[in-house]
């Protein structure tokens, strides 16, 4: 009988283990799916296989396509404030990263020139005609990877708040203490292990320091991407796109070939907008021809929050260029 018992106690736990598990995918999905709701009628939560991967993004509007790319620590709802607005005239397509919230993880593949052969895959399956990118962080290391791999796929390509490493001031940025995080989030493994179940603390403590509207990033905003981060291979996955960083600087400084693609650096006037033009000089001297600047004013490093009406013009008008 004890022994019995004891087959009970264990089916029991089980039981209740596996209920608690797909009562907690339940509620993430739900909150995701409530996140894209809030968008409008017209916007959908879709994957597509690509490249290895799989990717989420979320699609809505009609007209020439505009594919979103996040940073760090983000998630494609770090658009969700221009996303209505330019579904308006445009399609829009915000992607999750790979590894990154509803996008597969896997073992390697975080080089800029890989993640932007996953968006150039995506972009051919969806059918898309020459879209418009918009990179912000990280993500701009990916659209700037996309203008030099893939210049004739894309109408132009859009740096949002993003260094292009290998492209000064590179050098300068990677010894500056302000971005002490960029050399940590190197180091194999510790970056998890330290912040794994702390991913809420430690996303808020960039919140804080990136805004300059300190009420951009809500508290439901933040709990949001920690959750995009929440599982091993999610948080992972965020700190690989660092590990690749000096992949990209040896293949970004060996792109000196002439590029007519028009390329935008937008930096916000309390964040890189000083050092967009240092940025603009050196992509110039990389063969770059056609390349633009603009700044953000009353912005910090998270404009798309803090400043989304600007952004939301920039776009459009970039975007809408022949």
């Amino acid at each position: 009988m004890s022994k019995q018992l004891n087959i009970l106690k264990v089916i029991i736990v089980l039981a209740l283990f596996c209920c608690c598990t797909a009562f907690g995918q339940s509620a993430a999905k739900q909150e995701a799916d409530s996140a894209v709701r809030k968008l409008g009628k017209e916007f959908s939560s879709n994957t597509a296989k690509v490249n290895g991967t799989t990717l989420h993004y979320i699609r809505g509007g009609t007209g020439p396509a505009v594919i979103l790319l996040h940073g760090f620590p983000q998630d494609w709802y770090e658009f969700h404030k221009i996303m209505p607005r330019l579904a308006k005239k445009f399609t829009v397509i915000a992607v999750d990263s790979r590894g990154i919230g509803g996008s597969l993880a896997t073992g390697k593949g975080y080089e800029a020139a890989n993640l932007a052969e996953d968006i150039n895959q995506l972009a051919e399956q969806l059918k898309l005609e020459k879209p418009y990118i918009v990179g912000h962080d990280m993500g701009g290391m990916v659209a700037y990877a996309f203008a030099r791999l893939y210049p004739a796929r894309t109408r132009g390509v859009m740096l949002l708040e993003a260094f292009v490493p290998g492209i000064e001031p590179w050098d300068t940025v990677k010894s500056n203490s302000l971005f002490w995080h960029i050399n940590f989030h190197q180091i194999p493994e510790l970056p998890e292990k330290l912040t794994a179940g702390r991913q809420l603390v430690y996303f808020k403590h960039f919140f804080n320091i990136g805004t300059f509207n300190k009420k951009a990033i809500t508290e439901t905003d933040a709990a949001h991407y920690a959750d995009a981060y929440a599982s091993a291979a999610q948080l992972r996955a965020g700190f690989e796109n660092y590990r690749a960083l000096p992949a990209n600087e040896k293949f970004n400084a060996a792109q000196t070939n002439s590029l007519e693609l028009p390329l935008v650096l937008v930096g916000g006037d309390h964040s890189f907008g000083e050092m967009i033009p240092k940025i603009a000089a050196d992509l110039r001297k990389h063969g770059c021809q056609n390349v633009s600047t603009e700044i953000i004013k009353n912005s910090s490093h998270y404009a798309p929050d803090e400043q989304p009406k600007s952004v939301a013009e920039l776009i459009e008008r970039y975007a809408s260029m022949k």
